[in-house]
């Protein structure tokens, strides 16, 4: 499949740079500095700080994150899958306790020789839970399903995508069998059931603010730190957290959270907000997720608030070729996840700024030196899977071929969460 953004090109031509010369001169903020000017001391203080951080990137950029809510489940469906090495449970989480309202289907695999509770990886997915294991017994998404050619009818899933993304047919592989037989469950939900991702503006206004916001209070809009559709993706994988927390079967304190491309930022912005999340790896976000934006390479923020007008808050808006004089970058936002595991695994493709993510983490990287943690290796800009600014904690990788989330970045990634939860 031809990546979405692919065809946006030509109408964005002339608002991308590509030039390094061309980049304007910038200014990152401190991210050890309070905007009032006090130094970051100890611990306590980064706890201050890192409040600080989040309440600027809610007004400013993603929107106000929605309290918690309480959750309840209910197993729909339970199994042995994976010719008998994994255990299939399909588990509707409900919002309110008499089970009205939105809901979010979540499919979790476990080792079924297990001796222990596994560790766990958690993401959301883009085609329905039925995309990642030829099994027949994974209901069909009923949530909206983006319309891609042969992956949808009218938003709806279909039969033929089942097990789609177990092969070698896609840009994108989920391994689920191997990932059993290392001993991690999987837990995923389909983003579309929880707000759908539709193209072009009054699609977005009339779609992406229903199913799970209408948990919520009506949309104001006169308000310009309304709740964005990557808030409440990022959200719903926090309530998976919960559920996560509630599994005796699955280890809270051994989890990898990730997501590639929009469900990157999903994923990042999950981490940043709930600590409880000891490992978080980004793939390939692009921009609004860890590039830095007053670089002005690549996506920038006219041409994100224009295209996906639901991902982010209005105020956004006013930095729309003013990437400069924001008073934060996304560096910020990365330093939130310290001293917690944070890998970003980049795109060798120049709308999505991988330099620019490289950058974020070095200006971030303080944080985790100042809590006691190895910061990001002292090393330049790696080529392609050059794995050597990947430390303990912090840690960059790229590579080249398509957009998706690929054997490699499973491969990362993986080793990286072990070598963290190892230093624990």
């Amino acid at each position: 499949m031809i990546a979405w953004w692919l065809s946006f090109a030509p109408m964005w031509a002339q608002e991308v740079n590509y030039d390094e010369s061309k980049i304007p001169p910038y200014t990152l903020e401190d991210p050890l500095k309070f905007v009032d000017g006090r130094k970051v001391r100890n611990a306590k203080d980064w706890e201050l700080r890192r409040e600080e951080i989040l309440g600027i990137f809610q007004r400013e950029m993603y929107g106000q994150m929605p309290p918690k809510s309480p959750i309840t489940t209910e197993i729909l469906e339970e199994g042995i899958t994976l010719a008998g090495y994994g255990i299939r449970r399909q588990v509707r989480m409900w919002f309110r306790s008499d089970k009205t309202g939105p809901k979010v289907d979540w499919l979790i695999i476990t080792p079924r020789y297990a001796k222990e509770a596994a560790p766990t990886i958690i993401f959301l997915n883009y085609n329905g839970n039925q995309t990642l294991l030829e099994d027949k017994e994974i209901l069909l998404t009923d949530g909206w399903i983006r319309d891609e050619e042969g992956m949808s009818v009218n938003h709806k899933a279909i039969e033929s995508t089942r097990g789609y993304y177990a092969g070698q047919s896609s840009d994108s592989v989920y391994p689920i069998g191997m990932l059993i037989a290392q001993g991690y469950a999987v837990v995923t939900a389909c983003y579309g059931e929880i707000s759908p991702d539709p193209t072009g503006e009054e699609a977005q206004d009339k779609l992406a603010y229903t199913n799970i916001f209408d948990l919520w209070a009506p949309r104001d809009n006169s308000r310009d730190d309304n709740t964005t559709a990557l808030g409440a993706w990022a959200w719903t994988l926090m309530r998976g957290m919960d559920m996560i927390e509630q599994d005796p079967r699955l280890d809270s304190k051994r989890v990898l959270l990730t997501g590639y491309s929009r469900l990157g930022k999903a994923a990042l912005i999950a981490g940043a907000f709930d600590v409880r999340f000891p490992v978080v790896v980004p793939v390939q976000t692009g921009g609004g997720g860890c590039p830095l934006a007053k670089r002005f390479y690549g996506e920038n923020v006219a041409i994100m608030t224009k295209a996906f007008t639901h991902w982010y808050c209005k105020a956004w808006k006013k930095y729309a070729g003013k990437e400069q004089t924001m008073p934060f970058d996304q560096h910020l936002f990365l330093s939130c996840i310290a001293p917690r595991a944070l890998l970003v695994e980049g795109f060798d493709e120049g709308w999505f700024d991988t330099k620019g993510e490289f950058l974020a983490l070095q200006a971030a990287s303080p944080v985790w030196e100042k809590l006691c943690k190895k910061g990001l290796p002292k090393v330049d800009w790696p080529d392609d899977y050059d794995t050597k600014a990947i430390g303990k904690y912090l840690g960059y990788v790229r590579r080249s071929e398509k957009h998706g989330i690929s054997a490699y970045d499973w491969k990362w990634m993986i080793d990286f969460a072990e070598g963290a939860w190892e230093g624990k």
